[in-house]
């Protein structure tokens, strides 16, 4: 057993993200877990650009109201205390609604290989933003 200290929290890379989004880094697994868990904060408007993941990702919403949109225009709409899970290569992207903080708990695994289980791709355009906040 082991008991961790609070890891500092961290701005998220602007190349990845829109608006202003935290992390707070909670797990990282070593052999033979490959879990990571980091507890991430998004401030109102702010969002992931469209990523996936290779093993999947698990979100468990902590705090607030959120939304996460899929490619074929899905969008649940995320409060604390609920879990969305994400498949294995599914393009998606999740953020805070536009009037309200949203935290969640990010958990997914890297590859068998070693390798980064994200794969980051293009922001999602206001538009699609705006629209989603909408539905």
């Amino acid at each position: 057993m082991e008991l961790k200290p609070v890891s500092p929290t961290v701005k998220t890379p602007a190349a990845w993200f829109t608006g202003d989004v935290y992390l707070t880094p909670i797990h990282s697994g070593t052999g033979p877990s490959r879990m990571t868990v980091g507890l991430v904060r998004f401030t109102p408007g702010a969002r992931t650009n469209w990523h996936s993941h290779a093993v999947g990702q698990t979100l468990h919403v902590t705090e607030g109201v959120g939304l996460v949109g899929t490619r074929d225009g899905t969008v649940f709409r995320i409060h604390a205390g609920e879990t969305v899970i994400c498949p294995p290569g599914e393009d998606h992207w999740h953020g805070a609604g536009a009037d309200t903080f949203m935290s969640h708990l990010a958990m997914l695994e890297a590859t068998p290989d070693g390798g980064d289980p994200t794969t980051w791709l293009e922001p999602l355009t206001d538009d699609d933003y705006q629209a989603a906040n909408r539905a």
